[in-house]
């Protein structure tokens, strides 16, 4: 069973570079019905209702090509999907607890004043971080080739969020270290 979401987490990541070759060789409606295919497995794996933003923006883009039988909502999904990301982290920032120190109860449930402020702080960076990489995903969208688009939002942008979760990791361990001193 773990095989099988660790293919459609494989696959969903795959997307863009999906899109771009499936856009070389069939018609966008054709691509837009993998997409939903992609969409019913996701969801029928998915165990939490976390994904089903997700899966409602990539309908939403899916139905739109099917629609129009042009490209661009496909090419605009990474976009929506940082907007998605953006609303669930800012939305948990006015409706506390935070996404992340949510996560980080899940490791340790009793977190100290010091770990909430800091979750809420790495919070509103994953907030930043998607205002940027979302507008960068519309840039692409809008502004760059098929292949521009294909290798920020397949790639560079898997590399930013890698150095984002390194960087904050780094980070949590001086922040943990001080703490442990004062």
């Amino acid at each position: 069973m773990a095989w099988r979401n660790w293919s459609l987490v494989a696959l969903t990541l795959c997307y863009p570079v999906m899109v771009y070759a499936g856009l070389q060789y069939w018609p966008p409606r054709m691509v837009a019905l993998l997409l939903i295919a992609l969409m019913a497995l996701r969801l029928a794996a998915a165990r939490q209702a976390g994904w089903w933003p997700m899966a409602l923006a990539a309908g939403a883009a899916a139905l739109a090509v099917l629609a129009s039988d042009d490209a661009m909502p496909l090419k605009l999904y990474p976009a929506l999907v940082n907007a998605v990301l953006l609303a669930v982290f800012g939305w948990s920032l006015w409706r506390p607890p935070s996404i992340v120190e949510r996560l980080a109860r899940l490791r340790e449930p009793s977190l100290s004043r010091t770990g909430v402020a800091y979750t809420r702080k790495v919070t509103v960076a994953w907030c930043l971080f998607f205002c940027g990489n979302g507008a960068i995903a519309l840039g692409t969208a809008l502004f760059a080739s098929d292949r521009a688009w294909a290798v920020y939002n397949g790639a560079v942008a898997y590399v930013l969020i890698g150095a984002m979760f390194a960087g904050e990791w780094l980070v949590r361990q001086r922040v943990m270290a001080e703490s442990r001193h004062d």
